[in-house]
């Protein structure tokens, strides 16, 4: 058989892991190309090697265009590529995952599929962010209402320290420009970690549709891992940018997030907590996430090998 021409795509024991990942890397008005097995970034300024392989995830802004060859080393390399709008604030689509083994994806659906258990994994992510509180018996209306609480207190304390003035969130999806400096600095912020995180829920192989507070939306459980930084990275990054009045506002967030969430371990923390949430496990030890075995489902035993031949009587039994 004739053998496929260049470099041997990367096993996925040999690929960097989600929480050894940078966060993200944002590109506009460029080609993404490849030259041998690196991709490569092309504008009026030059051209730069990018690092794909330790890249969560790689934001392809408006003026974008990317080659089949890039594309075809950035799936071999698990990185995440997500298609956003204009300063990064529009989320259109995303690439593949790094899981081979689909543990923690069925642990989400089985949780996400029973009140109690659903109920039990919401608590749980509003204990992270409450750690001297019992909220054990709390109600999810009493969750969001203290949750909802925070985050204004979030906003106040981080104005004031920044010596700016605040009034209240204001997102309009269809008109970033219509927003103030602040606002618009705290979407840029936010949709900056909700790219990083979506990189994690994907790579881990879960799906980031199937929330446990958020709930209808085809990023409801990105919404729901999020939340549990943004008022400790997107808010004060959001409001020190704001302070700064610099020209290229979204630009200056994106960078100081980037900044922030490298320093406070956000990709790790994120592969750890996930897989809390999901299995009771602590750490973020991957082993068998590589496992590249496929199985069939028996129904009455579990599971069963694949690439065997069940064609005696007893298997009909």
């Amino acid at each position: 058989m004739t053998s496929i021409p260049g470099a041997r795509p990367p096993r996925r024991t040999e690929l960097v892991r989600a929480q050894g990942r940078f966060t993200f890397a944002y590109f506009e008005h460029c080609t993404i190309s490849r030259e041998d097995s690196a991709v490569t970034a092309t504008d009026e300024k030059g051209r730069i090697h990018v690092p794909v392989a330790a890249v969560g995830a790689l934001l392809l802004g408006p003026g974008t265009k990317v080659t089949h060859q890039a594309i075809a080393l950035l799936g071999e390399s698990g990185a995440s590529v997500v298609w956003v709008g204009e300063s990064g604030v529009r989320y259109y689509a995303h690439g593949r995952s790094l899981a081979a083994s689909t543990k923690l994806l069925e642990a989400q659906a089985r949780l996400v599929s029973r009140r109690g258990d659903r109920l039990a994994v919401a608590r749980a992510m509003y204990a992270m962010r409450f750690p001297d509180e019992d909220v054990s018996g709390l109600t999810m209306q009493q969750l969001r209402g203290r949750e909802g609480a925070r985050v204004r207190r979030a906003y106040r304390d981080n104005a004031a320290q920044a010596g700016l003035t605040w009034s209240r969130r204001d997102f309009r999806p269809g008109d970033f420009a219509a927003s103030d400096s602040v606002n618009q600095a705290l979407t840029a912020a936010t949709m900056c970690l909700y790219g990083a995180v979506h990189a994690v829920v994907v790579a881990l192989g879960c799906s980031p549709g199937l929330g446990f507070v958020h709930t209808g939306h085809e990023r409801a459980f990105v919404f729901d891992i999020a939340d549990l930084y943004k008022a400790e990275t997107a808010i004060p990054v959001a409001f020190g940018a704001a302070a700064e009045n610099p020209s290229d506002l979204s630009g200056r967030v994106r960078r100081a997030m980037r900044d922030r969430m490298f320093a406070d371990g956000l990709l790790e923390r994120c592969v750890g907590d996930i897989k809390w949430l999901l299995t009771g496990e602590s750490g973020v030890d991957s082993s068998g996430d590589s496992d590249d075995t496929v199985s069939l489902w028996d129904g009455r035993d579990g599971v069963v090998p694949a690439g065997t031949s069940y064609g005696m009587a007893k298997d009909w039994q």
